[in-house]
This record gives C-alpha cells, structure tokens and sequence, in this order.
C-alpha cells in the first residue's frame, strides 16, 4: 500500500510533475494551497491552508515532501521561503507525528556565495538535525532554466555565451524525470538521511552545446555571440553602489550576483579533493533529452514557464 503524502509547492512545475509521480507510485497524495489550483491537480486531494498555520492532524500523514522554493532568491524573499517556512512545516509534521520528510533543495548550494543558498543550506542543517527520517534531493539545471533563447533562435539571432560558451557544464533533467526521482525516494531505504545530487542522463552539456542543439532542432546554421563575463561584474559594482541608498537597486544587485554565479559555475558535483566540477561524479537519472524539450517548444506543445528560472 502506499503512503499518505503531504505534498507542499505543487503548484510549480515540478511540484505538478512530483505530484503525478508520486500518485503513479500508488501513494495518497495531499496538496497544500493557498487557493484551488488552476487547473486541479489530478489524483489529488487539495487542503486549502497557509504554510505556516497548516494545523495538521497528529497520524493523518507518513511523509512531507516540499517542492518549496523562493520565486526570486532576492534575500528577503529567499530567508522567508527557503528557510522560514519550510522550517515552520518541518515543525508542523513534527508535532503531527510525520516521520518522512523529503526536501527539493538546489546542487548550487554545494558551493554558497548567494543569500538564497545560505538560507537553503541553513534549513537543511536544521533537517539533517530533525528527529525524523529524511532526504534532501539536489538536483542539476533544469529543462526550463536553459529554454531561454529559444525565441531569439527562432528570430534568426544569435545564441547568447558568457565567455567560450565553456565555462560551466551541467546535466540537464526535466520536470518529469525529476518528479519521478523524488518518487522514488519515498520507500528506498538506500536514499534515506542522505544528501542526493542528481541530472539527467548525460553526458554533461556546456552552453555552446545548448546552443548548438537549439539551432539544429530548428535547422540553422549555428550563430553565437560572446559576452565577456566582466560585463556583468561591471553592472553588479554599479547595482551595490546604487543599493547604499536604494532598495530596489540592492535586490537588483543580488539577482544580477546570481546571473554571475550561473555564467561562472557548473551545475555538477563539487569534488572538494580536487577543487573541479566533476560531471563523472554527478549522478545521472531518467530519459528526457534537452534536445527533445527544445522540440516540443519549437513546435508549441509545451508553455514557456520559466518564471524566475530565466536567464536570458
């Protein structure tokens, strides 16, 4: 039989996608939110409450699983969310007896530098120190984070690269890849009280081979341009001077931090003997390919829903 599941950020892409992995699986599968959700969530049962006043029944649920994010990472908004209210629903399953809890964290955190990771990394401490049984999944660059230029090929423009286009690497995984990972962590005991960094099915893709997938989906002769990285360095200093005495420019200079750090660092395994990103070390899960994600936006069979998760 399966287990009863608490399910918080279903709303988001990937919560939609965990959400259907999970019923797949065979379990109950709860959804907390604020409102009904447009459009209703399939094979799940809706609890209308706010996060941080969920007032669960003691023995209702086996396990939480938090798809939780902040939509910006701006520090306000990243201690509120990353941090605050998840601690608040881990209090809350531990007071209603849930001895599962399973947390969508970020493979970035690996190496801190931004307000958000320092507040994902702070939960996950106070997680790893909870009287329950957990899991705390990392995952690479998703299909949705790298779907950004899409209309500027389809333009005829050229493809955007920091640097050589080499810089950094990653392991793209999709929504639905990564949905039915996080599934499968429920009853795995081997994924139990571990730390889980997980991509897609490789081998690891730099900027330049995005590109180069995205012109061959739509037939074109690859075409980049190279925008030096000390461009952006250039509007952060200038963003931190206009944030002493504005607040709109201090948050503007954090989001452009976090542009900075995606145009220097990989979304791979951290291996801390040799100080590199290691695409042999990052673990590789499910089917989905870039290239085919690209396709099916090329040809309108699926929604533009970056969000926050745009670069370009």
């Amino acid at each position: 039989m399966g287990k009863n599941i608490l399910l918080l950020g279903a709303t988001g892409t990937i919560g939609r996608a965990t959400a259907a992995a999970l019923v797949d699986a065979g379990h109950q599968v709860t959804c907390v939110l604020r409102r009904v959700p447009e459009p209703a969530i399939e094979g799940c049962a809706v609890l209308i409450r706010d996060l941080a006043k969920m007032d669960l029944a003691r023995g209702t649920y086996d396990t939480v699983v938090s798809c939780i994010a902040s939509r910006t990472g701006a520090p306000k908004d990243a201690w509120l969310v990353d941090h605050d209210v998840q601690l608040s629903a881990l209090t809350q399953a531990q007071e209603a007896g849930i001895t599962q809890f399973i947390l969508l964290s970020a493979i970035c955190v690996q190496k801190p530098k931004l307000a958000f990771q320092q507040a994902k990394l702070a939960f996950e401490a106070k997680l790893m120190a909870a009287n329950l049984t957990w899991t705390i999944v990392r995952p690479t660059a998703f299909f949705k984070s790298l779907s950004g230029q899409i209309e500027r090929v389809r333009a005829g423009k050229p493809y955007l690269v920091f640097g050589d286009g080499t810089l950094t690497a990653c392991k793209p995984i999709s929504d639905a890849d990564l949905g039915r990972f996080i599934a499968t962590c429920v009853d795995d005991p081997s994924k139990t009280n571990k730390v889980l960094p997980i991509g897609g099915p490789g081998p690891a893709m730099t900027p330049l081979d995005q590109g180069h997938a995205l012109f061959e989906v739509f037939g074109r002769e690859p075409k980049f341009k190279h925008v030096p990285v000390a461009v952006i360095s250039t509007i952060i200093k200038a963003l931190s001077l206009a944030g002493l005495v504005s607040s709109k420019a201090r948050e503007k200079s954090e989001l452009a931090r976090i542009g900075h750090y995606y145009a220097t660092e990989s979304m791979l395994v951290w291996d801390t003997e040799t100080q590199t990103y290691n695409a042999e070390m990052t673990p590789e899960f499910g089917s989905d390919r870039l290239e085919e994600h690209f396709r099916k936006a090329k040809d309108g069979k699926i929604e533009d829903n970056r969000g926050a998760h745009a670069v370009f």
